[in-house]
């Protein structure tokens, strides 16, 4: 077999067998949620603290919550972040029907391209159905902070909250659901949505693009008998450090509106005088961490899950 001539680089949703792709993406999405979760939430806890009063950085946010929280406070939340499963396959679903609309209908036939568009509409999809689980289990996350210091620095929204209705799962969802209901009506699950749209999109568009460009050059310059399974795990994790260094600010902005329930010049405003500069980097450390892991992990199951899927009759074109 002549590999130049009959590969097939990128496995479409045309290739596949749905019964199989969507209920292994859902499982795979779910393992790699447990998994990963405790860097997410880690990530939220730095961006929402003002300046360094709680924690000073990622391993010693990590350090404060497992010594003063236990499992527990790493995976605050994680029930209801599960949800998300939803929205995540609604997004890739939005991807893959995306791409495929556009080499069969339209002349957009570039894979980076298509992969481009594709990751931004998805995006606005998934954070349509996502950003109400996102409040919630932000402000969920936050839970329990404050003992992790002695700085007594906590989100104003969740202060209604006592500990002994925090100390129960559903209690506290229901709680956390009942206080940004009373703050701001229906709206305030959407607090930042727009904002949002403007990390997310960007973000996932931008991911989508860069994972593409980066495989496509790697296959072209690497020896042809190398997997390519484990070049698209390469280019994963490098995908999501140039989206995530492009994107981080934005990232903070949204998750303090989120939180905080303030409105966009407040919030930027606010985090000029607290940062300055810094908030070009604030919490990057843990988002280039958690974007590293999310791509490897994610990527490594979703080219796994597309080849277990691909149709017979394409599977002597795909190279593992």
């Amino acid at each position: 077999m002549s590999y130049e001539i009959d590969e097939i680089r990128v496995i479409e949703l045309s290739m596949m067998d749905k019964r199989k792709y969507f209920p292994l993406t859902m499982l795979s999405g779910f393992c790699i949620r447990g998994l990963l979760y405790p860097v997410t939430l880690i990530k939220t806890r730095l961006q929402i603290q003002k300046s360094q009063t709680i924690y000073k950085g990622t391993m010693d946010a990590f350090y404060k919550i497992s010594k003063h929280e236990g499992v527990i406070g790493l995976y605050r939340g994680f029930w209801v972040s599960c949800l998300q499963l939803v929205p995540s396959m609604a997004y890739i679903g939005t991807y893959e029907t995306i791409r495929h609309h556009l080499k069969e209908h339209t002349t957009v036939k570039d894979s980076k391209s298509r992969s481009f568009v594709a990751g931004g509409c998805a995006s606005v999809i998934g954070q349509t159905m996502s950003v109400p689980l996102d409040i919630i289990t932000q402000h969920i996350m936050l839970l329990g902070q404050e003992s992790s210091s002695r700085s007594k620095t906590a989100v104003p929204l969740i202060k209604a909250i006592d500990n002994k209705t925090s100390n129960k799962r559903f209690g506290t969802v229901s709680a956390v659901i009942r206080e940004v209901y009373n703050k701001n009506g229906l709206r305030g699950f959407y607090k930042g949505y727009f904002v949002s749209l403007t990390v997310f999109a960007p973000n996932s568009a931008l991911w989508w693009f860069f994972y593409d460009t980066y495989s496509n050059l790697f296959m072209d310059v690497v020896p042809s008998n190398l997997p390519r399974l484990l070049i698209q795990c390469v280019a994963a994790p490098l995908a999501g450090i140039s989206a995530a260094v492009i994107t981080n600010p934005l990232d903070l902005i949204r998750a303090r509106i989120q939180v905080y329930q303030t409105n966009l010049p407040q919030t930027v405003q606010l985090l000029w005088k607290e940062e300055r500069y810094r908030i070009l980097v604030k919490g990057l450390s843990a988002r280039l961490l958690q974007s590293v892991l999310f791509s490897f992990f994610i990527m490594l199951g979703y080219e796994t899950i597309k080849r277990f899927s691909v149709l017979d009759k394409h599977k002597n074109q795909i190279r593992w």
